[in-house]
This record gives structure tokens, C-alpha cells and sequence, in this order.
């Protein structure tokens, strides 16, 4: 399997890996622009406009998009995320064009039309009821608030009530006009694919998607925090963070690994600890998400009331640990499961196509496997305890938490214990 990479003139980068034994292809487009690129009155348009492109356009309705696709077995979505919008399809490999068209069309032709607007916008309004009457999905927003607070990165990518009900059609149209630029778009495809077919076609088609991208979202600052929600739920959801690397720090790809060693898996040293031994919580795991000039590193828990005075402190003392005690052998292993999760994703095209296109928008290129595995391989047991006491102990922690409260331990608290200083981590 080999990657190849083709430029269009107006700067659109269409990227395919193609599988010969396979005979689907799962196929996107990816745009470089995200819940962070809205400026405060537009918080939310970028979800309602990946919504409302699957609500007509200019030469099909809402219900033929959903039947031609559907006609020959295709599947066709959509997702927002902090930093980038995906409209992706999977399809047998004789209607690549048919997905193709389609995904231009929704981009370019969309006619936003006001009653399938009001129609939608009630949707979401009942989307972000649920996610509030979901925990944990609720802390999770509370977490990136309070760790990035009063900044577009820290707001909930569904945007509020308020917000969402007012935007009319030209909103949706300022901000596709703004950000679905060619050198802000990659289209992406793996599995059955003919790439030299694919970048005729995406001549044809997506040559309107022209000028420049626009300027690089405000800057983001970690500030750490702390947003404690008490609600009546079975459960108390818990989160606990500290500032990560962005993806082209040095330290990006010790930070992942990190997360594995310490909250990836059933031998990790969380679930071990603090679920197997001591019977504190059902879900325990730990994260790294990098992003284009920021990260954020995290914790999950959930637990009953009666657990969570205990959770927490045996949770700190495993991190304080961390930059002591972490052993060649729990690397070794978090290294098989990174190593494995990669070549596993190669053979999924939808796994693929995702893969590539954000290394494109991200990096400029497509990244190897044997590239990440070298720099993975590259990273010492020493590094790693270095990173975790540079982590936890030098960084203001985020403390998010919602449901039945009543034992839980503060942020204040929390810094303590780490042995956090205000004073140290400023110098």
C-alpha cells in the first residue's frame, strides 16, 4: 500500500492510500476548521452547517441525498470537532464519482433553506439537552471550559441554546465562505481507490473552493481550573487534567505514550491500582488529546458517592509515583499497544482515510507508520518519568466533576498534594 498526494491549483490536497483486496472505499472531505474557529457570536455554527448540509441542495433534496447514497448500499456523515470538520462516505468502489459528487454538492450547493433550518435547529436543541442530562458527556464539556476558560477552545463544540436558535442562513454562509478554502480542505480516500481518477474528478468538481484560508484561530492559553456540579445521578463523574503537548511539540508523542502506561488499558497502572485492587470505580482511564498549539492531558473516573474521598488521593499518589517508579517493562507494553492500534487501523479504509487527512492538515504530509513506530521506539524510560513530574507536578490542575459531590476533594486541594507551586511553575 502506498500514499500518493496530489495538489489541485486552488490548493485543495487530495491524499489515497489504495487497498487492492478490498472492494469498498471509504472517502471525505476534511476541512481545517473547527468549534475554535468561531468567533463568540457564531458559537456553534460550525456543527449547524455540518447538520444543515445534508438538508438540500440546489439539485437534490434532503431525501434524495439520503437515497442515491443509499440506493448502492452507501453510507454518508458527518462530524465536528474542536479543530476540523469531516464529511465522509463508504461505498462499493464503482460509486467512488457517486460519493464524490455528493460530497461536493452538500459543500457547495447547499441552499440552507429556512424551514429545514428551523427544523434542524430544533434538533440540536434537543441534542444539547441530552448531552446535559448526560453525564458523562457534561464533565467533559465542563472540563475543556474550565481548563481554557472564557477562550473558543474551551466552549461546547454543540454551542447554547441561545446561540444556535438565532443564526440564520447567512451565518452559515459567512463562515463556509470564510473557512472552506482549497488550501484549508483535504479531500481523503482509502480502499478501492484509483487516485489518478480521484484527482480528475475533484478538478472538476471542487475548483469553486478557491482563495486563501483564513487566519489561524486566537491563540489558546492553559489556565487550569475547576467547575464542580452538583447533580442527582447515579453516579459521579470526575476529571482531572493538566496541560499537554500540541502536536508539534517535542514531547507529543512521549505524552501519548505516557497516557497509555498509566490509564490504557486493563494493565494499566490506574485500572490496577485503583479499579482491580481496590475496587474504587467501574471506569478508569487516562488521555492525551494534542491539538495546534495546546494539549491537554486527563484522567477519567466514574464512582459512586461513597468512593470518591477515596478515588482521588489514591489517584494523585499514583502520579506522583509516576515520575519514580515508571518501569522499562510498562513502556515496552504501552509501546506494543500504540504499535498495534496503528497497524490495526491500516486495515480499516475509514480508519485510513481519517488518518491521513488530519496528517495532512496537521503535519503538511502523510506521517509513515515505521515513521511513529521509530519515534515511539525513540522514547526512554527516563524521558517518560521526566515528562510525568514536568506534567503533573509543575502544571495548575483542572478539576471538572458533576453529579453527587459530597467527598470529593477540591482543586486547591488537589494542587497540594501534588506539591504543585504557583511560584515554581511561573519560573
Amino acid at each position: 500500500m502506498r500514499v500518493q498526494v496530489s495538489k489541485l491549483d486552488n490548493g485543495l490536497t487530495v491524499v489515497s492510500e489504495e487497498m487492492p483486496h478490498l472492494e469498498s472505499a471509504a472517502l471525505g472531505v476534511w476541512v481545517k476548521a473547527g468549534a475554535r474557529h468561531e468567533r463568540r457570536e457564531q458559537h456553534g455554527v460550525a456543527h449547524l452547517l455540518e447538520h444543515m448540509a445534508f438538508k438540500g441542495t440546489t439539485g437534490r433534496s434532503a431525501a434524495r441525498i439520503a437515497e442515491e447514497i443509499e440506493n448502492v448500499g452507501g453510507e454518508v456523515n458527518a462530524a465536528t470537532s474542536v479543530e476540523t470538520t469531516a464529511y465522509y462516505a463508504r461505498v462499493l468502489k464503482e460509486d467512488v464519482p457517486l460519493a464524490v459528487d455528493i460530497l461536493h454538492d452538500i459543500l457547495a450547493h447547499s441552499t440552507f433553506d429556512a424551514e429545514e433550518l428551523r427544523r434542524e435547529q430544533h434538533v440540536i436543541l434537543q441534542e444539547i439537552g441530552a448531552a446535559n442530562d448526560t453525564p458523562d458527556d457534561l464533565v467533559f464539556d465542563l472540563f475543556q471550559d474550565a481548563a481554557y476558560a472564557g477562550q473558543p477552545i474551551g466552549r461546547p463544540i454543540l454551542g447554547t441554546p441561545e446561540t444556535v436558535s438565532g443564526f440564520k442562513a447567512d451565518d452559515l454562509r459567512d463562515y463556509l465562505a470564510t473557512h472552506y478554502r482549497g488550501s484549508n480542505m483535504v479531500l481523503s480516500a482509502a480502499g478501492a481507490i484509483d487516485h489518478e481518477e480521484l484527482v480528475r474528478q475533484a478538478s472538476e468538481l471542487f475548483s469553486d473552493f478557491a482563495g486563501n484560508a483564513p487566519a489561524a484561530p486566537q491563540r489558546a492559553f492553559y489556565s487550569g481550573g475547576e467547575t464542580i456540579v452538583q447533580r442527582e445521578f447515579q453516579e459521579a463523574q470526575l476529571l482531572l487534567g493538566f496541560e499537554g503537548r500540541a502536536y508539534h511539540a517535542r514531547d507529543f508523542y512521549a505524552s501519548q505514550l505516557l497516557a497509555t502506561v498509566l490509564g490504557g488499558g486493563m494493565s494499566s497502572r490506574l485500572f490496577q491500582e485503583v479499579r482491580e485492587k481496590r475496587g474504587l470505580c467501574y471506569s478508569i482511564y487516562a488521555f492525551h488529546w494534542g491539538f495546534a498549539d495546546t494539549g491537554m492531558f486527563g484522567f477519567h473516573a466514574a464512582t459512586g458517592e461513597e468512593d470518591l474521598d477515596k478515588l482521588m488521593p489514591v489517584l494523585i499518589d499514583e502520579l506522583k509515583r509516576a515520575g519514580e517508579s515508571i518501569s522499562d517493562a510498562e513502556v515496552d507494553r504501552a509501546r506494543a499497544q500504540i504499535r498495534s492500534s496503528l497497524m490495526m487501523s491500516m486495515e480499516s479504509p475509514a480508519s485510513r482515510a481519517g488518518q491521513i487527512a488530519r496528517q495532512i492538515l496537521l503535519f503538511g504530509r502523510p506521517i509513515p507508520n515505521e515513521e511513529l513506530t521509530e519515534r515511539l521506539e525513540a522514547i526512554s524510560t527516563e524521558r517518560l518519568r521526566d515528562l510525568a513530574n514536568r506534567t503533573f507536578h509543575q502544571c495548575n490542575p483542572t478539576l471538572a466533576a458533576v453529579g453527587p459531590l459530597s467527598g470529593i476533594m477540591r482543586q486547591e486541594a488537589v494542587a497540594e498534594r501534588l506539591g504543585y507551586s504557583a511560584a515554581t511553575a511561573a519560573e
